[in-house]
């Protein structure tokens, strides 16, 4: 390992990251690149496929979505006027004219860098092909396109135009392009993963997840990074996944990769334990707030403690779509018609005032707005208006009754009993069979042989579930270490003022019987939305020795089996190599 000693790390990258293709599929977006980027491309994780359906469903699993019951509303009434108190704010259904408290009115306009963007109106998706027989078809997508945005199939130019008569409809559109498709449309919108697993359930049967999966993922390696079918092969594959996923999902996706698309080989990163080197860290308490789904884990010194694992069915939409009920109730928003879970377009829309205004801080925080009505087939409408509470939806992180997840439930789990584990064999192995060697792929080297499936969800807040989750750790030294080494990942991780309440709740929250009295959140040294991705890559590339890689020619014959050693038998090796990569 000489040659690591004098190499230039960005030498290192280039080197060996040109032919490593890094997936990182999160609750809602799919963040994917080359091992040698800087930044991944960030894709909405769905797919509308042409229909025929009659009568046609905007969303292919908004049959399982549900209404906010009596009882439910009350507890987010209850939360809502919790969190006012908190935050010195009128309570719910309280005149602003007779609030005690003294009147503090926030501007947090440019805030956000997307605030530039704020005021702009999406705009419908056009769902024919174009000619597709002019030689710019490609080229002029791409570069037309944003990098985290997302562009339909078989986008170009074509100055005559096609007659009405000869238009044709294209089968199926990825990205933020299929959120923007109007409901007039002959379109179903599908999202294979939902609330963290794959979004299986009798309105969208398991082969169907399985290939719009695949076309989505084929689509963005194909318009995205470029590499056609017939290079596949010359390529490797780093799948960073989520720690909501089960054994059978991460099988199903590994056949994906390796038999469907054609990759040489694969290997499996948890996502906590990249966000950790992705950071230039060794032990740190991950906390991975989603769009859709928040995880917690805690890592000491490089490898996962699995009883520390928490899973939260909440994140950045459920915010979105309080930020809405918010504003109905306080009477600004305008009398359009605004459905977020069945029209996408609306979603866009929520989420971006959400990434642009709202944030957590003391005092009541409202800002002007323009807000826009999408109706069938029409252009989009702009309303000015006064957004207000501001800071409130944020504060369901830790109030989850003020989101009400259960309106967006997790597919049903009867699938997921994996009879047939990947890993039995190589868990059931004796040291002495292998010495001095830890069998069994990284994700899931210290994790119990018989471990519940599907993995539970916690109907908790973010504060008790971290402080819940570093208690498990065991160790009193261990456990002051993960409190004062707290580390925020994901898109909400960017909400302003979040640091410091996470901190403030979570030492509230811990017992006072407990030895500890200091909590703190360590600043992000990558973008938190795709430090996880940036972490795979990194071990992707330091990665010499290959001993956990899958390749694909033993997987489609045999999968996972005794004597095939895989495992990582020096992840400490490997954690000083990107501390010392990440700190050059």
């Amino acid at each position: 390992m000489d040659y690591l000693k004098t190499v230039v790390p960005s030498q290192l990258v280039s080197e060996r990251g040109s032919n490593l293709v890094v997936i990182n599929p999160g609750s809602a977006n799919l963040r994917v690149g080359l091992a040698h980027q800087d930044t991944p491309f960030i894709v909405p994780h769905c797919i509308a496929r042409r229909t025929t359906q009659i009568p046609k469903l905007n969303v292919q699993d908004q049959i399982l979505n549900s209404q906010v019951t009596t009882a439910q509303h009350m507890e987010r009434e209850k939360a809502y006027d919790a969190i006012a108190s908190l935050l010195k704010i009128p309570f719910l259904d309280e005149e602003v004219a007779n609030n005690s408290f003294p009147r503090k009115m926030g501007r947090i306009d440019g805030y956000n860098p997307i605030n530039a963007r704020k005021d702009t109106a999406f705009t419908w998706t056009d769902v024919y092909v174009k000619d597709q027989n002019s030689p710019m078809v490609s080229e002029s997508s791409v570069n037309r396109s944003e990098e985290n945005e997302s562009l339909g199939q078989h986008e170009g130019t074509d100055s005559e135009g096609p007659s009405s008569s000869e238009r044709k409809f294209k089968e199926f559109i990825c990205g933020e392009e299929a959120l923007r498709i109007s409901p007039t449309e002959p379109y179903s919108l599908r999202r294979p993963i939902r609330r963290g697993h794959l979004n299986i359930s009798q309105h969208y049967p398991f082969q169907q997840v399985l290939e719009d999966l695949q076309t989505i993922w084929d689509w963005i390696l194909i318009e995205k990074l470029h590499i056609p079918h017939h290079e596949r092969s010359l390529y490797s594959v780093i799948l960073v996944a989520s720690e909501t996923f089960d054994n059978r999902e991460i099988k199903e996706i590994l056949s994906i990769l390796l038999r469907d698309l054609h990759f040489s080989s694969a290997v499996v990163h948890q996502e906590g334990l990249a966000a950790v080197f992705g950071n230039g860290l060794s032990t740190a308490c991950v906390v991975n707030i989603g769009a859709q789904a928040t995880s917690v884990i805690c890592i000491e010194d490089g490898m996962a403690l699995p009883n520390t694992e928490k899973t939260l069915p909440f994140g950045g939409e459920d915010i979105s779509r309080c930020l809405l009920w918010t504003q109905r109730h306080h009477q600004t928003w305008p009398q359009i018609r605004t459905d977020i879970l069945t029209k996408p377009i609306d979603l866009l829309m929520l989420n971006r005032l959400k990434e642009s205004y709202c944030e957590i801080k003391e005092g009541e925080l409202d800002a002007a707005a323009i807000v826009h009505s999408y109706e069938d087939g029409m252009p989009p409408g702009s309303h000015k208006i006064r957004l207000t509470a501001l800071n409130v939806p944020p504060m369901g992180l830790f109030y989850p009754a003020l989101l009400v997840p259960d309106v967006y439930p997790p597919p049903p789990h009867s699938w997921f009993h994996d009879y047939e584990d990947m890993l039995e064999d190589v868990w059931n192995m004796s040291d002495s069979q292998f010495p001095g060697i830890s069998a069994g792929l990284p994700m899931w080297d210290n994790y119990p042989v018989f471990s519940t499936k599907p993995k539970k969800e916690e109907k908790v807040g973010l504060a008790e579930a971290i402080t819940s989750s570093i208690l498990s750790a065991g160790r009193i030294d261990l456990q002051r270490k993960l409190f004062c080494s707290i580390q925020l990942i994901g898109g909400v991780a960017l909400t302003g003022g979040l640091i410091p309440v996470v901190e403030e709740r979570v030492l509230h929250t811990i017992p006072s019987n407990e030895a500890i009295d200091t909590v703190e959140v360590l600043q992000s040294r990558t973008n938190p939305t795709f430090v996880s991705w940036k972490g795979g890559a990194i071990l992707g590339v330091l990665d010499f020795s290959r001993d956990a890689w899958i390749h694909r020619d033993d997987w489609i014959r045999n999968g996972i089996h005794i004597g095939s050693g895989r495992k990582y038998k020096d992840s400490y090796f490997l954690q000083a190599q990107a501390m010392c990569y990440i700190n050059s």
